[in-house]
């Protein structure tokens, strides 16, 4: 799928490609024009014919843009700038809500959002096809009219605003009107762009998609889990044996605990196979073994002060409080999209791609942590080395392996790859609102997602074996989705 993809977009998108010339010499210039002429007057003539409407009916259409039909259009004709500015709305969100829900389950709000983006504008996508019937239950989504016109940006638009009014019920009023707001804003100029019946059509199509795509969100199985889990504190099963390697809960209930997190549908059947890694290092106090080492490389390796470069790496990617995890990712695509400008389909199948491998990463990192439930590094460090706190002050209130940081970067960087290429260089200005100067350089996505991964030892938050673990996970879950799901036409 990632060759058929970047050839499609290298030959449809934002690529352009140019042709030259060597110089004439005068007989061949003479020649030239004459084959030149020849072929203007047969081009022009062929254009005339093929510009001609076929039918009484396309006549009419043409004619009258309140029709039926009215002017089709590919998604690709209209720009990205609706994705972009409804993903910098959910970046605005998740920044406003870090402790509502937990930062890995934000995971689902990038998804969700791409997936009902996706399928609201892939009909105007001629070489793609809709991947509902390849999602885990996801059915019975709205078709488009035969031969009708859409506007579709109105339709995603309308598909983006109500996934995340609904994804983020517990907004602020403020933050509720902005979304209002930048719905009826982008509304509003779209409706100056074609008929009345073109933009209602498209917009009811979109809410449609939505509320479906929104419907079997809701069968996941996230709310029993959040409902069954809300304020209780964490004890482990009579089945898990007692001891010092276990990760040890925090006192009190935390959201970002997420133990029910593992047994939520994924979104691809199967994403998960044969990515379950094997145990961590066995557990020891023995300051020759591999587990003491392991530990022992996290305690050497804080930063002496918060402005070294591995401290301003940990501090950039420690997200919590910040965009979230997943919200980073989306602030990422956004960037890209307003570097390279390229059609709304682009950014469609990037948002898409990537929340969904970000979603099932997310699974599998979940239910490797509650098989294992590892001690952290700060746990074990102060019953065996001495006084300690990590550089990022808190350790989250999950057990340790392996690095949730790690493989949902992993499986966002394999995504990015597949729609923009390999050793696609740009930046990252996230957290330029708190560090003025501070933007980081990438020459790839997974250069990005391996520094992600390492912030996490600086941080003092995983050990390095936990983080090339997760790196792996991420990437093989994602591989999984690359050779399962298909966008495009066979």
């Amino acid at each position: 799928m990632k060759q058929k993809i970047l050839e499609y977009l290298t030959a449809n998108s934002f690529t352009q490609k140019f042709i030259i010339m060597k110089p004439l010499t005068k007989p061949s210039f003479k020649k030239w024009i004459l084959v030149t002429s020849i072929s203007i007057f047969i081009f022009s003539a062929c254009q005339k014919k093929i510009d001609q409407p076929a039918t009484q009916e396309e006549i009419a259409s043409a004619a009258n843009p309140n029709s039926q039909h009215g002017h089709l259009k590919q998604t690709k004709t209209f720009s990205s700038d609706v994705a972009i500015h409804w993903m910098n709305m959910q970046v605005r969100q998740m920044k406003a809500n870090p402790t509502v829900t937990g930062n890995v389950i934000f995971a689902r709000q990038y998804a969700y959002s791409g997936i009902a983006l996706y399928e609201a504008v892939v009909p105007g996508m001629p070489a793609y096809q809709s991947i509902s019937s390849q999602l885990n239950g996801l059915s019975g989504l709205p078709q488009t009219i035969s031969g009708a016109g859409y506007h579709w940006a109105a339709s995603a638009n309308a598909a983006l605003a109500f996934m995340n009014k609904m994804l983020f019920p517990n907004a602020s009023v403020a933050n509720k009107t902005a979304m209002d707001s930048l719905e009826n804003t982008l509304l509003s100029a779209y409706s100056n762009e074609t008929s009345e019946v073109i933009i209602n059509r498209s917009v009811e199509f979109g809410k449609a998609v939505a509320q479906k795509v929104w419907d079997w969100a809701n069968t996941d199985g996230y709310n029993e889990g959040f409902a069954n889990d809300f304020n209780k504190v964490f004890t482990y099963t009579p089945d898990v044996t007692p001891g010092p390697h276990l990760w040890v809960p925090t006192a009190a209930w935390s959201i970002q605990t997420a133990p029910y997190w593992k047994n939520v549908r994924p979104i691809i059947s199967g994403s998960g196979v044969d990515a379950q890694p094997g145990p961590p290092p066995a557990y020891s106090t023995d300051n020759t073994s591999a587990f003491y080492l392991m530990v022992k490389e996290v305690y050497d390796s804080k930063p002496v002060n918060n402005t070294t470069p591995e401290a301003m790496m940990a501090l950039w990617w420690r997200d919590v409080p910040g965009t979230t995890t997943s919200g980073h990712f989306v602030s990422v695509l956004k960037q890209i999209l307003e570097k390279e400008m390229p059609g709304l389909d682009v950014a469609a199948l990037a948002y898409s791609m990537g929340g969904i491998m970000v979603f099932d990463a997310s699974l599998s990192t979940w239910q490797t942590k509650f098989s294992y439930n590892l001690v952290r590094p700060v746990t074990y460090i102060i019953s065996q080395i001495g006084a300690w706190s990590p550089l990022l002050g808190s350790t989250p209130p999950h057990p340790e392996y392996p690095s949730a940081h790690s493989s949902l970067s992993a499986a966002n960087a394999e995504a990015m790859t597949i729609v923009f290429g390999d050793n696609y260089a740009f930046s990252d200005n996230t957290f330029e609102y708190l560090w003025p100067g501070s933007t980081r350089y990438y020459s790839s996505f997974r250069a990005m997602a391996d520094e992600a991964g390492l912030s996490r030892l600086y941080g003092g938050i995983h050990y390095r074996y936990s983080i090339d673990v997760g790196l792996w996970q991420g990437r093989k879950v994602a591989q999984n989705i690359d050779n399962t799901l298909k966008f495009l036409k066979d």
